[in-house]
């Protein structure tokens, strides 16, 4: 990897750039999401974790750009921040009075979590800060990620893949390459890494829309 860093350097600025943009564009696709929650009218079905959890991780995706000390990331993730929680608000305003409760439990747990990880950027050592924080995220984004894949036994059941986020999880996909690429010229490990198994569980998830439809069919009726 090291000879392909070396080899791309020139290409630093361009790709970090074009990686940014990608992500802040990657950001909107959320309004596809919402688009589809407008139209029903109600989040039931959806899950707020793309949303909220969104928001934690791109505090700390925000912390990690300054750590590294690279203003594409840092950038990306600001503009990143501001979006999520515009779609975390959004979601509040439609989620009827019986889901409040949950989703608070999720914001209030997702507060709780980020602010922990924050006070521990604090008191690690410096010299070990950047391994390790950038290992805990990656761990957390997989997870964020691959959330919708806990779900995969009632897609299978209903043969449908309604309420998956299509557009979040394509557009993730060629974000999640474009952050590759970018790693790679870093020559940095954790940001390949945090990458290369994010375009993998996209790339499944992006495989089920090839199989089931994205609306489940209507009940057959039965002849009398």
């Amino acid at each position: 990897m090291e000879a392909i860093s070396e080899a791309l350097q020139p290409y630093k600025e361009q790709v970090g750039m074009a990686a940014g943009i990608l992500t802040v564009g990657q950001m909107f696709s959320g309004c596809f999401v919402c688009n589809d929650i407008r139209k029903k009218g109600t989040t039931d079905g959806f899950s707020a974790m793309p949303f909220v959890g969104g928001c934690g991780l791109t505090v700390l995706f925000l912390q990690h750009g300054m750590l590294m000390n690279d203003s594409a990331m840092t950038n990306a993730n600001l503009v990143g921040l501001t979006i999520s929680l515009a779609y975390a608000i959004f979601f509040l305003l439609y989620t009827p009075p019986t889901g409040r409760s949950s989703y608070w439990r999720q914001v209030g747990g997702t507060a709780l979590f980020t602010i922990t990880l924050l006070g521990y950027v604090k008191v690690e050592n410096p010299s070990v800060v950047e391994d390790r924080f950038g290992m805990i995220i990656t761990v957390l984004m997989l997870a964020l990620i691959g959330q919708p894949l806990f779900g995969l036994p009632d897609i299978i059941r209903r043969k449908s893949t309604e309420g998956l986020p299509f557009a979040m999880i394509l557009s993730g996909t060629i974000v999640g390459l474009s952050w590759l690429l970018y790693g790679v010229i870093l020559n940095n490990v954790f940001v390949v890494c945090q990458n290369l198994a994010a375009v993998t569980l996209s790339g499944i998830q992006l495989a089920l829309f090839a199989i089931y439809p994205s609306k489940a069919a209507p009940p057959s009726k039965k002849r009398e």
